[in-house]
């Protein structure tokens, strides 16, 4: 039996980084897919479907012996999807809608072994404490915020402007590692076995 991938369907280097944390050996793949949302789409419906995309779309490019990881990250708040500001005028806004309120991470995350997808997703809620316009415009400036979903990272500086978390503190980072690790181990993937250096970690054909 040859040893087993885990392939990661996404460039982000957070989510490399929480599975790096887990101790797993992780190739990553970048995989482009159609990011729109479809109308009348929930947002948990559009991260699962994102999510979904991603694992399928990475599959198509590789062996029924590797493992997927893919994953999509929104924030929400009244019902309003903010993605990756796109200038500063665009982040200064989302900010302005975060600040001293609660809003719900949602990261859709689908894993697929063999010929098999399973998707969830995490919702966690995240209260910001009132966030003042000369921090926000420094914020910008450090940027950390270009690249993140709903303008900030909480494992940055981002992480400064909240007060409470309700959920999984990963989950919001990118990668839900709870329910990620219970999904593939319900595929039979015994990632205990992969944290050992591979060894055990490589049977295909129970995957299947």
């Amino acid at each position: 039996m040859s040893e087993a991938r885990i392939v990661l369907a996404s460039a982000s280097p957070r989510r490399k980084a929480l599975l790096d944390q887990l101790g797993l050996q992780v190739e990553v793949m970048a995989v482009e897919i159609e990011e729109a949302v479809r109308s009348e789409e929930t947002p948990s419906d559009y991260v699962a479907r994102l999510a979904d995309d991603k694992a399928r779309a990475a599959r198509a490019r590789l062996t029924d012996d590797c493992v997927v990881i893919a994953a999509d990250t929104v924030v929400v708040i009244d019902d309003v999807i903010l993605g990756k500001p796109a200038d500063r005028d665009a982040f200064i806004e989302m900010l302005g809608l975060l600040s001293g309120r609660t809003h719900a991470v949602l990261t859709g995350v689908s894993v697929s072994v063999g010929g098999r997808v399973r998707t969830a997703v995490s919702r966690t809620s995240v209260r910001f404490r009132n966030i003042a316009l000369h921090e926000m415009e420094a914020y910008w400036e450090s940027g950390e915020p270009k690249d993140k979903a709903g303008g900030y990272g909480i494992q940055g500086v981002g992480g400064i402007f909240v007060e409470r978390l309700e959920g999984s503190y990963s989950g919001v980072v990118g990668l839900p590692l709870a329910e990620t690790e219970q999904m593939l181990t319900g595929l039979g993937v015994d990632l205990w076995k992969c944290r050992e250096g591979g060894a055990g970690c490589e049977d295909g054909a129970d995957w299947r």
